[in-house]
C-alpha cells in the first residue's frame, strides 16, 4: 500500500469528531503516514496535542435562521477558497472528513482538486453535512454496521470500519468485567458531557437518596458536574451518605470507565464506541433534540443488541432510576450479560480499518 505523501484530516471542535480523528492519526502516524489537521476556528477546545505535523484553520458555517444561514453562506464560500488554496500548498494524497459544517469546506475542495477523498459517519444515522457530502466523496466509512440514511447507490461507497478510540481507551479495554456481587462494593460511573451534565446533576443524587441503606452503602459513585453544580452534587451524596468523587472533568475517563460496575450517560457517538469497547452496561438517557435525533438512535442500537438501557430524558424520574438502579444492583448476572453483549458490539480495530480505508484512497491519487 502506498505510504507516500500525506493526509488531511478534517475535524470541528467537538469530542465527538475530534476523538475519532485524534485515534486515526495516531494509527497512520504509526504506518508512516504524515497527517495534517484543518478544523474550523475554534481549534482543538480539549487541548488533546492533536497527533500532526500541523494544525490549519479555515472558515465554516453552521445553520439556524435566515440572517445566521446567510452569514452561514459567506462563510463557508470563503472556507472553501481558503481550503482550495490550502489543498494546493499541501498537496495531501487524500482527504478524510469527520462530519459537521467544518467538513464541507475541506472535503469541497478536495472534490474540485480532483484530490480523493472520503467521510466518516460516527452515529447511527448519517448527519446532515455527511449526507449532503455523501454523493460526492468517494468513500462512507461507518460506525454502525446499518446507518440510517445510508442507501440506493450511497451503498456501494459504504465502508462498515466502526468509530475509532484512542489509545487510552483500548488499554482500559484490557480490564475484564467483575461482576459485583450484592455484597460487594458497586462502582456507579455518571457523566454527560458539556450539555448533559445539568440533568444529571439534578436527577442522579436524588435518585440515589431513595435507595435503601444498605443499597447506598455498596455505592461508589464517580459524577461529572459542571463547575456550578459542584458544590450542590457534592451536598446531596454527603446527605445521602454516599461516598462520590465528584469533578467537572476526569482526564482519565476511560479507565474510570473501566473500573465501573455501571455507567449512566448520555449516548455521543465516541460514548457508545467506548463503552462497547470497554464493554461495560450503562443506561443511556439521549440527549433530546440533538441534531437528526442521533443520540437516540446510537442508544436504540445498543439496546436492541442488550448492553445497555435506553431511556429518554422525559421518561427518567428519580423514581424510576432508583427502581431500576435498585433491580439492577441486586441482579448481577444482567449486568454481567449486558456487559458481555456491549463488548460483543465493540470494534477495537476500528482505527486500523478506517486507516486502510485512507490508504486505500491515497492509491487512487494522481502522481
Amino acid at each position: 500500500m502506498i505510504r507516500e505523501g500525506s493526509v488531511m484530516l478534517a475535524a470541528g471542535g467537538t469530542g465527538g469528531h475530534l476523538f475519532p480523528a485524534y485515534a486515526l492519526a495516531e494509527a497512520l502516524g504509526r504506518r508512516g503516514v504524515v497527517v495534517d489537521l484543518v478544523t474550523d476556528t475554534r481549534g482543538d477546545r480539549y487541548g488533546t496535542g492533536f497527533p500532526a505535523r500541523k494544525v490549519y484553520q479555515v472558515p465554516s458555517g453552521t445553520g439556524g435562521s435566515a440572517i445566521k444561514a446567510a452569514f452561514a453562506a459567506v462563510q463557508l464560500s470563503r472556507g472553501v477558497a481558503a481550503a482550495h488554496k490550502l489543498l494546493g500548498e499541501v498537496r495531501p494524497r487524500a482527504v478524510l472528513g469527520f462530519g459537521g459544517y467544518p467538513t464541507f469546506p475541506p472535503l469541497l475542495a478536495a472534490k474540485f482538486r480532483g484530490i480523493p477523498c472520503g467521510v466518516h459517519e460516527q452515529n447511527a444515522i448519517l448527519g446532515r453535512a455527511n449526507k449532503m457530502l455523501a454523493s460526492r466523496v468517494d468513500a462512507i466509512a461507518t460506525s454502525f454496521e446499518h446507518t440510517r440514511l445510508i442507501d440506493g447507490p450511497l451503498i456501494a461507497k459504504a465502508h462498515h470500519t466502526g468509530n475509532p478510540v484512542r489509545q487510552i481507551v483500548i488499554e482500559a479495554a484490557a480490564r475484564h468485567y467483575w461482576r459485583p456481587e450484592p455484597s460487594q462494593p458497586f462502582n456507579l460511573l455518571v457523566f454527560g458531557g458539556s450539555q448533559g451534565a445539568r440533568f444529571f446533576s439534578e436527577c442522579v443524587p436524588p435518585a440515589l437518596a431513595l435507595l435503601p441503606e444498605h443499597v447506598r452503602n455498596r455505592l461508589y459513585v464517580t459524577q461529572q458536574a459542571r463547575e456550578e453544580d459542584l458544590a450542590s452534587v457534592r451536598a446531596a451524596y454527603a446527605a445521602s451518605g454516599i461516598t462520590a468523587d465528584v469533578a467537572s472533568f476526569f482526564k482519565d475517563l476511560p479507565h474510570r470507565m473501566s473500573a465501573s460496575h455501571l455507567v449512566i450517560g448520555r449516548a455521543g457517538a465516541s460514548t457508545v464506541a467506548e463503552l462497547t469497547v470497554i464493554g461495560r452496561p450503562s443506561i443511556l438517557v439521549p440527549l433530546p433534540h440533538s441534531l437528526d435525533n442521533d443520540q437516540l438512535h446510537n442508544a436504540a442500537r445498543l439496546a436492541e443488541s442488550g448492553g445497555a438501557w435506553c431511556i429518554e430524558q422525559k421518561d427518567l424520574t428519580p423514581r424510576r432510576l432508583a427502581d431500576d438502579l435498585e433491580m439492577l444492583m441486586a441482579r448481577p448476572g444482567m449486568l454481567a450479560t449486558a456487559a458481555t453483549a456491549a463488548k460483543r458490539e465493540g470494534r477495537p480495530d476500528a482505527v486500523e480499518r478506517l486507516a486502510d480505508l485512507v490508504e486505500s484512497l491515497m492509491a487512487k491519487a494522481k502522481s
